[in-house]
């Protein structure tokens, strides 16, 4: 199963020629895409027409949804922040963290554009997808 991150559903519904767009466009019904909630939020406070937010929030709606908080994950999520910052590395949202660290307890694959995930990739063992890029 996929989680993509809203930095690529935004190039997504923007029609920015991404890598990461573009596999998501390519994989569409083909992969187990997830949407997370806080995700959900991200992308379809962004739409400034009515029109384009329920497009959105119908293609999105198709998807299998994914709760990312809770407590523990919260907790968890801190942990990972925390280590990642002894290390020297500072991760810019918390929002970020969650998504990482709900990735890396459930098995998910991450698809993202966010410099933010490399150090979770790097140094706590996210997966995330990988494209021709």
């Amino acid at each position: 199963m996929i989680l993509v991150d809203s930095s690529v559903w935004v190039d997504f519904f923007r029609n920015t020629p991404t890598p990461q767009a573009e596999w998501l466009d390519a994989n569409l019904g083909v992969e187990g895409i997830l949407v997370g909630d806080l995700i959900l939020a991200e992308v379809l406070r962004g739409f400034k027409d009515d029109r384009g937010f329920n497009d959105a929030r119908r293609l999105l709606g198709h998807l299998k949804q994914v709760v990312l908080g809770g407590e523990d994950l919260a907790i968890e999520s801190a942990r990972n922040f925390r280590k990642l910052r002894a290390l020297g590395l500072t991760v810019r949202g918390t929002i970020d963290a969650v998504i990482a660290t709900r990735c890396i307890a459930d098995g998910y694959r991450l698809l993202h554009s966010d410099r933010d995930f490399d150090a979770f990739e790097k140094h706590l063992g996210l997966r995330v997808v990988k494209y021709d890029a």
